[in-house]
């Protein structure tokens, strides 16, 4: 009998996820259209492991629950054939994920999605622009904002997206992130400064069309079928944006008036574009096996990269997934093919 291949599903959950457990659906003041009970991120965990348990694995999922002596157990005494890494903070920072990443590649065990450097890096909101547009890749113009101090002449046009420089998953966004005049913004800024302790990023707002393009692979990456967020729904007090809440809060209206939309219904031409870039820019960032690029495909009939997102979501039915399920792979398959490439390449 074959040995079945060992695999460590390996996430960090210190704390009880109950922060939007308990909607009451009978005191929203709008019409909820998704579901208000949401899988806690241990329940995601377990349909994975049961997932890649049928397609063949052996699988594990360990809750590091910020100790670091389980996290070097895992790697040592109780060393997988492979790691899945869903690790995304440590010591409640985010700004630690990639140093989890540094010490599977220090201990040379082999683990799925971005090496450690493209996680720092892909934090760095700033730097990532930079190294997009040093690459030929289009994305919006954008300045960094270390102080409350802004000149009447900064650079930009308004409409101005302010967000923290160094966050991910929407943090830091929400529908007051976007500003119309200079007081607004140095408002914005402030709060960003003050209660996210880092820079803002502000960026020239596109108005348009929210694009999600994942790519699989690793060295011969593919775009898979373009998914977008259909915000033709939303209401017009709220900016159409994904922000925070329209993510992650289905007691907010914002997470219910935003419609993802895969395939998205676009000409063949701009599709194949929006398909190159992302893959370019997968590549030029260094990601591996699975990442999101988000884009917004402008009135002016440009595209603006406004984000590279390593290891994103793999909940299902959701970004990556839902895009994966439209090319044809189901759940497990996804999951298995993210598998072998890290197998293929070792550690």
């Amino acid at each position: 009998m074959n040995k079945k291949t060992r695999v460590t599903i390996l996430f960090n959950e210190p704390y009880p996820y109950d922060e939007y457990d308990n909607v009451d659906e009978d005191k929203l003041d709008f019409e909820p259209y998704f579901e208000t009970t949401v899988p806690t991120p241990e329940e995601d965990i377990e349909t994975m492991r049961k997932a890649l348990d049928k397609q063949g694995f052996q699988t594990k999922a360990v809750n590091l629950k910020d100790r670091f002596s389980t996290l070097h157990r895992v790697l040592t005494r109780d060393r997988p054939d492979v790691i899945f890494n869903l690790v995304e903070v440590f010591n409640d920072s985010p700004w630690d994920e990639f140093k989890v990443a540094g010490m599977y590649e220090l201990l040379k065990v082999p683990f799925t999605g971005a090496p450690a450097i493209t996680l720092g890096i892909c934090q760095r909101k700033m730097l990532t622009k930079q190294i997009l547009l040093a690459n030929g890749i289009p994305t919006p113009r954008f300045k960094r904002y270390s102080k409350n101090s802004i000149p009447k002449r900064h650079g930009l046009k308004y409409p101005i997206i302010v967000k923290p420089a160094r966050e991910d998953a929407s943090t830091g966004i929400e529908n007051e992130s976007v500003v119309t005049n200079r007081e607004d913004l140095l408002k914005r800024v402030q709060h960003i400064i003050e209660d996210y302790e880092q820079s803002a990023l502000g960026e020239e707002y596109i108005d348009g069309r929210e694009l999600n393009v994942s790519v699989l692979g690793d060295a011969e990456p593919v775009a898979l079928p373009i998914s977008e967020i259909d915000f033709s729904e939303v209401p017009p007090h709220l900016h159409k944006i994904v922000s925070y809440q329209s993510k992650w809060d289905p007691s907010h209206e914002s997470y219910h008036t935003a419609y993802p939309v895969c395939p998205a219904d676009l000409p063949k031409t701009v599709a194949r574009r929006a398909q190159q870039i992302a893959i370019r820019a997968f590549q030029f960032m260094g990601c591996r096996d699975y990442a999101r690029i988000d884009m917004r495909l402008g009135k002016d009939k440009k595209l603006y990269v406004l984000e590279v997102n390593p290891n994103p979501d793999l909940a299902p039915e959701v970004g990556f997934m839902r895009s994966a399920e439209v090319y044809g792979l189901s759940f497990g398959e996804a999951l298995k093919k993210i598998v072998e490439l890290a197998l293929a390449r070792g550690g």
